[in-house]
């Protein structure tokens, strides 16, 4: 099954920016926030800081990926 990708604003650093991701990791990345009790910038600020040079709807779906396996 291939879903195409939505975009979606996210505010980090006070800034909009544009991630596109699957709806269903969309879903996922919202309902960690919410295990957390976290809003979805904060938590998007964190991973933004942390994933080098790679592009961030890149580092959000392997954040996603590795919440789910490290279970």
């Amino acid at each position: 099954m291939s879903t195409r990708p939505q975009k979606h604003s996210l505010t980090l650093k006070g800034h909009r920016t544009s991630v596109s991701l699957e709806p269903e990791f969309w879903d996922a990345f919202r309902a960690i926030a919410a295990k957390e009790g976290r809003p979805i910038n904060d938590l998007a600020a964190e991973i933004d800081v942390e994933r080098g040079d790679v592009g961030l709807a890149s580092a959000i779906r392997v954040f996603v990926l590795q919440h789910f396996t490290e279970r």
